[in-house]
């Protein structure tokens, strides 16, 4: 409204009136206010009064479509600077903008405040937007209350025409059984005009109407495709009416209801037909229900491609694997010696236990009179009260009863690895069945079969792995000597264990015995400490090092001396002072990754325990792979002591990547002169032997590098650390391959026959320059080349340990030059 009329509404000037006087101004001052600044012309007459927009009207309602820039500049004539200022020939009048400017500037010159009410205008402008934001919110809400309307409409639509076509179809469908059913009753011929005539009744005046009716509501597209999907569910339902799969004798009866009816068809694939429309969520469900479907027919149609391959390598394996098919199905023995005897002497305490004669897996050769008497805390259970060292293995090596001289008489003695502890590699077949990461090792082994089973498979084993045969085969193999690794937990088990506790201890009574029937001494070797001496499988537990390290470290050391105080106060007895000869304090700690003062530390307490609970058999311990040379003024209070190292030629990536002729020389030169230095207490420890070593040139066995872990000859080795990793082939040729290395024996070729024979005689003259030496093992499930048993069969090892028809040459130049050798494997 023009600036000078006076305000219609009273309350907005009672309102202006009253913040006036709040701030102490007159009205005398407001009413100069409003009587200023009137627009002139360029000669300084007054112009009439501009047209005024009402204050009430917001910037959205302006009658000017063009953006506020465009709209001043028309009516100002603004600079590009934005001042406001006019031109001089311009004779238009000041626009209202230009005009709150100008008299705002010259209030503030002359010194006077500024009041337009802003407080109002901001008022205004905050309601007017939020009842425009109200309203596009009303609208809204409007629009989706329209959409919901439209879309219960279409559902109900749906819903009744589905429910008319499923009535219908139930109707048909009642009426089809009940022709069925007086089919039987009928000779066989075309229709009748009755039939026709009850054919046709069904579609009435009535009923078609009503169908031209409903089908109204649709356009002519719609009513066409309608009435193709009506013609393919018709034929849909004639084929599968053919081939319907319900309850016969049910429905012949007449008890399946149209609901029931309805169903079993959806169930079975029978002939219930479907609505012709369904809502968003079954449409879903439907789709859900085919996806599960069509998973279910893959994975059958995988099982019958696999189910039949599998059986195929399983019997494969299990031709190529009779030693594990052997234990697996091992018929239970005879157990004779049980005939005649009264279960009811064993008490009820001891029933189903180790001291149960009647729950072992085998009794065959055990004492099985009852009794509970204990030595050292282990059960004698199973031993005859007499026995007979009246025995010589062969006519190199001493009488049982008689003294073996060591350090002048040769040990020349072999390992039953894999018997009273399980070594992956030696019997692979305990861990092809299961995932390579979830069973790695006896512990979790056990673990994964749980006691009762782990109990069951593991007797069973110890039973038919190592047998009377056995020792008799060693015997006649021109051994003397026999070692013998088992577990702490043979002897004892603590909390957390999975292993089985004690079941091998039986049997590694019966094995002594075996051997002492054959003149053999027996090295018993503790190979897995409580803990774990160097997390490696064959030590019960792969992984951390738990012995003497970590938190448990102290705890297991004291662990391991108490068995071994059960152990020597058990074998102190003199029925083993003849052949129990020579007694293993614990293998292969790994004190490379250890403390070594706390290790020898430990070893001189266990040395001066087991002497103290009578012990005079020659105490053996390991050399920890701190390297023979290191061993040299340690250790020295006990005179029969033996040093212990372990020669292998694949796990140090330089004597690997040999070729052939420099790894026989290095067996026949390097691996003398080591022996000879430890021998020597001025440069080593003094009595030294190796109590294990094979003919395997490749780390190419199965499982040898840990389950799941590949080889170092192929460049597989990952380890998952890069200072241990070997992802370079290391085999002496471009092409490694672990084919030939891992084939059959029967398969070498008689270059590979030669060498891996001379190999074999060059370390056993070379360890024979200590004390002498273990082979590691008798026997494997398929692993000849760390098998004694598997190579003397194949013709690479000697028929008697003594005959040997090769010698290491003097010089280099003696060595056969193997020409049709490859150097690949």
């Amino acid at each position: 409204m023009p600036r000078g009329d006076p305000d219609p509404d009273p309350d907005r000037q009672h309102r202006r009136r009253e913040r006036r006087e709040s701030r102490g101004e007159d009205s005398s001052r407001e009413q100069r206010r409003r009587r200023g600044h009137r627009p002139a012309d360029s000669q300084g007459d007054l112009l009439p009064r501009p047209a005024r927009r009402s204050r009430h009207q917001s910037d959205s309602e302006w009658d000017s479509p063009s953006p506020r820039k465009k709209r001043h500049s028309a009516a100002g004539g603004s600079t590009p600077t934005g001042s406001g200022s006019r031109s001089r020939d311009s004779a238009a009048p000041l626009s209202l903008e230009a005009l709150a400017k100008l008299d705002k500037h010259n209030q503030k010159k002359a010194g006077r405040g500024y009041d337009y009410d802003e407080d109002y205008l901001k008022e205004v402008r905050e309601k007017e937007a939020r009842l425009e934001k109200e309203r596009m919110k009303a609208e809204r809400e409007e629009k989706k209350k329209e959409r919901e309307q439209l879309r219960q409409t279409e559902d109900k639509r749906r819903a009744y025409e589905s429910d008319i076509a499923v009535q219908e179809e139930a109707r048909i469908r009642k009426e089809e059984r009940r022709k069925e059913r007086e089919r039987p009753r009928q000779q066989k011929k075309p229709h009748t005009d009755d039939e026709r005539d009850h054919r046709k009744s069904a579609h009435t005046d009535d009923e078609r109407d009503r169908r031209k009716r409903h089908e109204q509501n649709y356009t002519p597209s719609e009513r066409a495709d309608r009435r193709e999907k009506r013609k393919q569910e018709k034929q849909t339902r004639t084929e599968q009416k053919k081939r319907r799969v319900i309850s016969g004798p049910l429905a012949e009866e007449g008890g399946v209801d149209d609901d029931e009816y309805h169903y079993m068809m959806e169930k079975r694939g029978g002939a219930g037909s479907e609505p012709a429309q369904y809502t968003e969520e079954q449409l879903a469900k439907r789709k859900k229900i085919k996806r599960i479907l069509i998973g279910v027919v893959s994975v059958l149609i995988l099982l019958a491609i696999i189910i039949p391959v599998a059986v195929m390598m399983s019997n494969k394996n299990s031709k190529e694997n009779p030693q594990s098919e052997a234990v697996a199905n091992t018929e239970k023995p005879a157990n004779k010696n049980l005939d005649g005897l009264d279960p009811n002497s064993v008490p009820a305490a001891d029933k189903g236990g180790i001291l149960d004669p009647w729950a072992w897996w085998d009794t065959e050769d055990f004492n099985v009179t009852y009794t509970s008497e204990k030595v050292g805390g282990l059960p004698i259970i199973g031993l005859s009260s007499s026995w007979n060292d009246d025995v010589q293995a062969n006519e190199h090596v001493p009488n049982l009863k008689d003294t073996f001289e060591y350090g002048k008489m040769k040990i020349r003695g072999v390992n039953v690895g894999g018997w009273l502890n399980l070594e992956p590699f030696i019997t692979p077949s305990f861990f092809e069945r299961y995932n390579e990461r979830e069973v790695i090792d006896e512990y979790t082994l056990c673990k994964k079969l749980g006691p009762q089973r782990s109990k069951e498979t593991l007797e069973k084993h110890y039973s038919a792995f190592v047998t009377k045969q056995t020792f008799t085969d060693i015997r006649d193999a021109g051994f003397d000597h026999v070692r013998i690794p088992f577990g702490y937990w043979m002897v004892e088990t603590y909390e957390g264990d999975p292993y089985v506790s004690q079941v091998a201890w039986r049997y590694l009574l019966r094995g002594i015995e075996y051997a002492r029937q054959n003149g053999l001494r027996i090295n018993l070797d503790l190979h897995g400490a409580p803990g774990s001496q160097n997390g490696w499988n064959h030590s019960g537990r792969q992984g951390t090092i738990g012995w003497l390290n970590g938190t448990d470290g102290d705890l297991n050391a004291q662990r391991t001396l108490d068995v071994h105080h059960k152990l020597s106060q058990f074998f102190a007895q003199p029925r083993y002072k003849n052949i129990v000869t020579m007694y293993g304090i614990v293998n292969e700690p790994r004190m490379v990754d250890m403390n070594t003062d706390m290790v020898l530390d430990w070893t001189q307490k266990a040395i001066d325990q087991i002497r103290k609970d009578k012990i005079t058999a020659v105490l053996v311990f390991g050399d920890g792979f701190l390297g023979l040379d290191n061993w040299q003024g340690k250790l020295t209070k006990d005179d029969r002591l033996l040093l212990d190292v372990h020669q292998y030629a694949i796990f140090n990536i330089d004597q690997l990547s040999l070729r052939h002729k420099d790894k026989l020389n290095f067996a026949c030169k390097a691996w003398t002169q080591q022996s000879l230095r430890s021998m020597d207490r001025k440069t080593g420890f003094g009595p030294t032997m190796c109590g294990e070593w094979s003919q395997a040139d490749t780390d190419c066995t199965k499982y040898i590098n840990n389950v799941g872990v590949g080889t170092r000859w192929e460049g597989h080795f990952d380890t998952g650390n890069a200072s241990t990793a070997v992802l370079k082939p290391q085999c002496p040729a471009d092409r490694c391959s672990c084919a030939e290395a891992t084939a059959d024996a029967a398969s070498y070729s008689e270059p590979y026959k030669k060498w891996l024979y001379q190999f074999a005689v060059a370390q056993m003259e070379s360890f024979e320059q200590g004390w002498g030496w273990f082979y590691w093992t008798w026997e494997t499930e398929k692993a000849p080349q760390w098998s004694w048993k598997l190579g003397m069969q194949a013709g690479i090892l000697p028929k008697k340990v003594w005959e040997r028809e090769w010698t290491c040459p003097a010089d280099a130049k003696g060595y056969d030059s193997f020409e049709g050798l490859p150097e690949n494997y």
